[in-house]
């Protein structure tokens, strides 16, 4: 989190990208990690259109087009390494090393997104044994006809051992770009949209050895987010709440400052964590022993470290904690966009918890006591009067973390895609990104109520 509206090149960009579209529809496609948003009045706009895709069975693993790579059965299948297409050296930027990996792609069918998107948020669920390590790539089809360039949205291995795990700026063909985690339209005034697109998966292994990476789930969000400043109210309807554990990033300041400058800013791996361990997800001492052990809840430095983007420089890389949780035994993560508190209600009353991203000046969130240009917490229930009961990690300490937050002024500074900023400034917010864990085996009631906010 970001306690102060920092003009950082993500949010410079984030207010750039909403000043263009001030004047009609569009989406603040560069929103930051936490969402440096924008404020005004907008009320009244229709809900956010949002088409999710995922490859996650095996008949979806022997679509596409496989070159060296193989699908797999049982009771979570995926897709493997198996007779690699050939090799390839590979200059890792972060650490100046050049290495030969063997290599093979997966590459999906097209997708038609139900609704032409100004906004993709690729994210994935994999194993990557030491030794291997996967690339996720996005391409698509403008509304126009014409075609993107292949994008990286993501270099990635569970540990940081073979290659630093990082996202990929400055890639952009004049129409759209991939800014961290995103892929955006430059211009969403100009009517033009992505139309459908194509994922592809390169799983990498060092030369002679039979290791493999194996990838459960990949998938993208697109969205055509409306350009507003305020949303309707919703109408409340569950008074719940989940036995999440809480977990303050702020004890944690100054610890391990290469990752991020410690706690001060591990909003997201906090609340990654939290929502991990609700669902039964354990490290073990082999895994913490890395970890000073004058250190309180270890667990919270090891997700920072583990989800920390050495492009970004930061651990808030949206799919990178959806897929830190996931290396967690029987757990899937996503990123998507909820439209509504009633969305939240739908999974809470299932026992799925939220974590969501939103950013708001300090006069905006009665209670909060900071605002910020970025920041995660977790919704864990609803009062009997429907206000929002969050895991917030941003407190002085663990029995601080559960707060109770107004639902009206909770639920526009999550879902609005513009505000205004501590220096008055127009700038863009999330409008509804969460990322959302639950296990890979969901039962009844959980997929059902996935299946009813647009998750497989």
């Amino acid at each position: 989190m970001r306690r102060v509206e920092e003009p950082s090149r993500r949010t410079v960009l984030a207010a750039t990208v909403a000043a263009a579209v001030a004047g009609g529809a569009g989406s603040a496609s560069a929103a930051p990690r936490g969402g440096d948003g924008g404020g005004g009045d907008g009320g009244g706009a229709p809900a956010r259109p949002i088409d999710n895709r995922a490859w996650i069975s095996y008949d979806d693993w022997c679509s596409g087009v496989a070159r060296g790579t193989s699908a797999v059965s049982g009771d979570r299948p995926g897709l493997v390494l198996a007779v690699p297409a050939g090799t390839v050296d590979h200059r890792d930027p972060h650490t100046g090393t050049t290495a030969t990996w063997e290599y093979g792609t997966w590459t999906s069918p097209v997708h038609r997104l139900a609704v032409p998107a100004t906004e993709v948020i690729v994210s994935w669920n994999a194993h990557t044994a030491p030794g291997t390590w996967i690339q996720i790539e996005l391409s698509g089809t403008y509304t126009d006809g014409t075609a993107t360039p292949w994008y990286v949205m993501g270099r990635w291995a569970a540990g940081d051992e073979d290659i630093r795990r990082t996202s990929l700026d400055d890639q952009s063909d004049g129409r759209s770009s991939v800014w961290t985690d995103a892929f955006g339209i430059d211009d969403p005034a100009s009517g033009l949209r992505l139309a459908s697109y194509r994922l592809r998966l390169t799983l990498y292994r060092r030369p002679g050895t039979r290791l493999t990476p194996t990838v459960w789930r990949v998938g993208a969000m697109g969205s055509d987010v409306p350009d507003r400043f305020t949303v309707p109210a919703s109408t409340p309807a569950l008074a719940a709440e989940l036995a999440v554990p809480r977990y303050s990033q702020e004890i944690h300041k100054g610890r391990y400052p290469q990752y991020d400058n410690g706690g001060e800013a591990w909003c997201s791996p906090t609340s990654s964590q939290m929502i991990i361990e609700y669902w039964g997800g354990r490290l073990t001492e082999e895994q913490l022993s890395w970890v000073d052990p004058a250190y309180t809840d270890p667990q919270v430095c090891h997700a920072a470290r583990y989800t920390y983007d050495h492009q970004y420089a930061g651990c808030g890389n949206w799919p990178f904690n959806a897929a830190y949780a996931a290396t967690f035994d029987g757990l899937q993560g996503v990123v998507t966009r909820l439209g509504s508190l009633t969305d939240v209600e739908t999974l809470i009353e299932a026992g799925i918890p939220v974590i969501t991203s939103q950013s708001f000046l300090e006069s905006e969130l009665t209670g909060a006591g900071y605002g910020t240009a970025g920041h995660l917490m977790t919704v864990i229930g609803f009062t009997a009067d429907g206000d929002v009961i969050a895991n917030d990690p941003a407190s002085p300490g663990n029995d601080a973390v559960r707060r109770v937050y107004r639902r009206r002024e909770w639920e526009n500074i999550w879902l609005r895609t513009k505000r205004y900023n501590a220096a008055g400034k127009v700038a863009s917010g999330t409008g509804g990104v969460c990322y959302l864990y639950f296990p890979a085996d969901p039962g009844t009631r959980q997929r059902t109520a996935l299946a009813a906010v647009g998750v497989r």
